[in-house]
């Protein structure tokens, strides 16, 4: 180790490596996420996950990545207690591309909600939003995208802002949240114009069956200038009766009975930010809210990014080394995997990652592909 700090008479101590990434801001490395997006692009491999209208979904909700009652820094979000007590954290946009039955996500450049220069008013997940959609539109907009979401981004503001921007969407829309709206719904059903479509569906031995309500150009508001959205429902039973499942969702894509169902399959991959992404990087290894080091100024949002990145690299090697797919295969879980990782490079100093996936494989007993070309 140390020749590689030939003007460095001692290894750097954690801390000190800690001083130095604490000045480093997160954005250094978002480079990084827009090279392993266009490597996905280019191999064709984004083509796996389409949705509505063969769009790309991103879905985009927050996460929060740190929190103490005392490690703080400028850039912590505070809460305020009713005891006197204050938590700080840290918490992001962590915005991902998913797809219907697509077991991977994407995940792309996050977003901070951390105080900005020239607001009083504490950072929001909305307005970190907000901020992301505008960063990002000349990147994703041209390959047609739509923004997925939870019931908090399906409020007009947002919605105008992304189409503005040139993106579609599918949001979460409840009944407590948009009253105006169901009452048209509620009439529509009264009078029977509301459209319902019922399709039996086998989800392996089991039968469900899935109706789906839906009605287009719908006030998002009771205000005169209130956007005219398109509104769908999706409630799955079993043959019993018993629900199973109900979620509704406002869209700016034209609902009809042919593509109603493909609008609420990439509507319900939102869950996947939760499942696939934040999940992961919280409790499959990654321990996205351990506090690896929070420091003055970046360190801790520089590590969570460094830990999401982190995840995309994997997501990444899924689809090109098949010798890190096979050695994934075989062990039970990431957090072995990452175990097994740690306890090899502990002892031992391999001479490439391709070195160390042979070895692996080796000890696993599974046949060595040979390498292309």
């Amino acid at each position: 180790m140390q020749k590689l700090f030939l003007k460095i008479g001692k290894i750097p101590s954690d801390n000190h490596i800690r001083d130095i990434l604490d000045n480093i801001h997160p954005e250094r490395l978002f480079p990084v996420f827009d090279l392993i997006f266009e490597i996905f692009r280019k191999n064709g491999y984004l083509d796996a996950f389409r949705g509505i209208n063969r769009n790309i979904l991103i879905a985009i909700d927050g996460t929060q990545c740190f929190s103490s009652k005392k490690i703080h820094c400028k850039n912590c979000s505070t809460m305020n207690h009713r005891d006197g007590t204050i938590t700080y954290y840290h918490s992001a946009i962590t915005p991902v591309i998913v797809a219907p039955g697509q077991k991977h996500a994407i995940s792309l450049c996050p977003e901070f909600i951390t105080p900005q220069d020239g607001y009083e008013k504490q950072d929001s997940e909305i307005a970190a939003a907000k901020r992301w959609i505008c960063k990002y539109a000349g990147k994703y907009v041209v390959r047609w995208t739509t923004i997925l979401g939870d019931d908090l981004y399906s409020r007009q503001p947002f919605c105008e802002e992304l189409m503005e921007l040139g993106f579609h969407f599918i949001l979460v829309c409840k009944r407590e949240s948009h009253k105006t709206l169901y009452k048209l719904v509620d009439l529509l059903e009264l009078t029977g114009d509301l459209h319902v479509v019922t399709k039996k569906v086998q989800n392996g031995r089991k039968t469900e069956i899935h109706t789906y309500r839906y009605a287009n150009s719908l006030p998002i508001r009771d205000t005169d200038d209130a956007l005219m959205v398109n509104w769908c429902e999706l409630t799955i039973c079993d043959e019993d009766g018993k629900i199973l499942y109900r979620n509704a969702f406002i869209t700016d894509h034209k609902i009809t009975a042919g593509n109603v169902a493909s609008i609420a399959r990439s509507g319900r991959a939102r869950w996947k930010i939760e499942n696939e992404n934040n999940n992961t990087l919280k409790t499959k290894g990654y321990n996205l809210e351990h506090n690896y080091g929070h420091g003055d100024n970046n360190l801790s949002t520089l590590l969570a990014t460094l830990n999401i990145l982190a995840f995309l690299i994997h997501t990444l090697m899924e689809f090109t080394d098949e010798k890190y797919r096979l050695v994934r295969a075989t062990l039970p879980t990431r957090k072995t995997f990452f175990d097994d990782v740690r306890a090899l490079t502990r002892y031992m100093c391999f001479g490439s990652w391709d070195n160390m996936m042979d070895f692996m494989l080796k000890g696993l007993e599974i046949d060595i592909p040979s390498d292309p070309g």
